[in-house]
Order: C-alpha cells, then sequence, then structure tokens
C-alpha cells in the first residue's frame, strides 16, 4: 500500500523516516545515484577514508545525523544525550575511536531557555562519558511550529586503527550474532513519555555511547567482522541490512533475544513487535565462530553489555533473508520494517 501511495503522489510520507524499507529505497534512489562514489557506496554507519589521496596514512571515519525525538525528555535520556549517543555510536560501529563532534541546533521560537540549557548540559555530560569534544556548532530560530521544539544535528569525526576493517558487507557463513542486551527499551520509553501510558513494569531508555564496548571487543578478537546499532527499524531491519550488503542469510533464535518484561507487556498492549522497535544503546556484532564465546565473555563485563547473548548464526540461503526460529518451534521469515511504527523517536 505504501508504495502504490509514493507512486500516485510523487510525495515524502512519514514512513519514509522509519528507517525500514522505505527509507532505504528513499536513498538507494534518490541519493545515492547522483553522488555515488566509492566511500559513499559502502553504505556503513559512517564513510571510512585516508587523508592522503593515495589511500596510504592515517583513515578517518565521519558521519552526521539528525535527531528530531518527541518530546524532548524521556525517561533515561533526551534529545541532547541521544545526539551525542547517537553520532559516537555511529563511529564505534565502523571500529573508530570517537574524537570530535559537531552540534547544531534548530531551535523553534519559543522554546524555554531553560529546557534549551538542560540539553546542552546533558550534551556536555554524554560526550564526558563518551570522551569526545564537541568543537563546533550552529543556531538557527524558526517561527512557532516549525520544530517541535528543538531538532538538533550532529556530526563527528574518529580515527580508525590501522588494518582494521568492519563493514555491512563481511558477513561470513558460520559466523556468530551477538546482540549487546535487550531490545526495545528506547522506542518504548519514548512513546510511553509522549502518549503518557504507564506499565506495570517502567521501561527505560538505553541510551548510551558504546565506544568503550567495542574498543574492549576489538582488543579481544580480530574476527569481528560486523557491527551495526540497531535504531530506527529494530534489530529486524539491521539484520536484513546486512544480510543484503554481505549477500548471507540470517538465521535467528526467538527464545534467545533477550527483552525486559516491560517492553514485552507495552509491545503486546500497543501491538508492536519488538523485534522493530528502536534502541539507541543496543549493538549487534558479527564474530568468526573460533572468537564467540571470547567476544561475548568480554562484553559481559563492560556496563553496556552485560545482557549480552548470542542469538544466531550467519547461513548461506537464503540469501538476503532473516529466518527466525520461533519460540514454538517453527521458523519464519523476518522482514524488513514496512511502513511507520513509531515516529520521532530518534
Amino acid at each position: 500500500m505504501a508504495k502504490r501511495n509514493v507512486a500516485r503522489t510523487g510525495k515524502i510520507l512519514l514512513a519514509h523516516g522509519s528507517g525500514g524499507r522505505l527509507s532505504h529505497e528513499l536513498v538507494a534512489k534518490e541519493f545515492v545515484p547522483p553522488w555515488a562514489n566509492p566511500i559513499l557506496d559502502q553504505l556503513n554507519d559512517s564513510a571510512v577514508f585516508a587523508l592522503s589521496t593515495d589511500g596510504t596514512g592515517p583513515r578517518l571515519a565521519f558521519t552526521t545525523d539528525s535527531y528530531v525525538v518527541k518530546p524532548l525528555f524521556f525517561k533515561g535520556g533526551d534529545i541532547g544525550r541521544l545526539a551525542v549517543c547517537g553520532t559516537v555510536n555511529d563511529l564505534a560501529m565502523v571500529g573508530a575511536k570517537p574524537l570530535y563532534l559537531s552540534a547544531s541546533f534548530v531551535i523553534e521560537e519559543g522554546l524555554s531557555l531553560a529546557n534549551m540549557r538542560a540539553v546542552v548540559k546533558s550534551m556536555r555530560q554524554a560526550a564526558a562519558e563518551a570522551d569526545v569534544q564537541i568543537v563546533t556548532g550552529d543556531t538557527k530560530v524558526v517561527e512557532g511550529g516549525a520544530a517541535d521544539g528543538l531538532f538538533v544535528n550532529t556530526a563527528g569525526l574518529g580515527l580508525v586503527p590501522p588494518g582494521l576493517d568492519i563493514g555491512g558487507g563481511r558477513a561470513r557463513v558460520g559466523d556468530a550474532i551477538i546482540l549487546s542486551g535487550s531490545i526495545g527499551d528506547h522506542g518504548i520509553a519514548v512513546i510511553s513519555q509522549r502518549e503518557g501510558l504507564e506499565f506495570e513494569a517502567p521501561v527505560a531508555s538505553d541510551v548510551a555511547p558504546l565506544n568503550d564496548l567495542v574498543a574492549a571487543m576489538l582488543t579481544t578478537s580480530a574476527n569481528v567482522r560486523v557491527l551495526r546499532d540497531p535504531t530506527r527499524g529494530g534489530l529486524a531491519t539491521s539484520l536484513n541490512e546486512i544480510a543484503q550488503q554481505s549477500g548471507v542469510g540470517i538465521q535467528i533464535d526467538e527464545p534467545k533475544i533477550p527483552i525486559k518484561d516491560g517492553v514485552w507487556g507495552a509491545c503486546e498492549m500497543l501491538g508492536f513487535d519488538p523485534l522493530y522497535v528502536a534502541n539507541e544503546g543496543k549493538l549487534i556484532t558479527i564474530v568468526g565462530p573460533e572468537d564467540a564465546e571470547k567476544v561475548l565473555s568480554v562484553m559481559r563485563k563492560t556496563r553496556y553489555g552485560e545482557e549480552a547473548a548470542i542469538i544466531g548464526e550467519v547461513v548461506a540461503e537464503p540469501q538476503g533473508k532473516v529466518l527466525m526460529k520461533t519460540t514454538i518451534g517453527g521458523t519464519r521469515i523476518v522482514h524488513m520494517l514496512v511502513g511507520e511504527m513509531l515516529p520521532r523517536i530518534c
């Protein structure tokens, strides 16, 4: 239905911002072809490039993202912490050590100075936790009703260690798939705050910087092949991205996927599938089978990897697809998110 609407109207839909299939089609058809180049075509969380024209010397990672979450403050975080952690994590997902960030604000007329100061303070605290510096920025003010209070854009630079090659196209048959912790916390925290919902088991956002977790993993193993943070579109969409980039199949086991009781209860009440709910402090890693248990052990010793679990493996077929063994013993295809589930959560 969504595809027919797009073809008929020729207009952008809210679902194009979901991080799912329509988002991918928008990028693949409207942005990648006009700008095509070897760096962009990798389509990883950050662009990686050498400083010298001959490809030698230090390599940098560069990324940018915009944050339009509503409400600006939610249990476990706010738009400022989200902006810093999201950009830090995109750098970490290519193995880079995050160094410097920019921060740009689109401020709606009427936003209270107290709220803006709270966001700036939160960004300072998140940057300190991630050991990065915010070194440049910009502000714009727009008329009332044009920005939901505040939009934030952050860009980041990081340094990629020599010889490291991590990306969505490097998964190999037999590799283990590890998830760093429970899924769906961020999306449910935001929607419950927005709609004034209360659940028996309260849920807080998982928004957190993951660069220290990634550094520990990379110190432990040279066989970390893929890193991905399952933000918009959730775990299901990220796994589909990896399967398609690598030309492999992915098989996961539903009982092994950590999900908090509060998230399960909220999803059942709201009719959501937790596989598609956004996260902001979790990562997926695909690791050579010989190092899977070693990497898992190290992850569990870190602050943001205590709940890490091996949830599946990379298989040969069906290429570009994700299969899940269900709790009742069956198997189903897990598709990329289609349409819009939770608007404006990151």
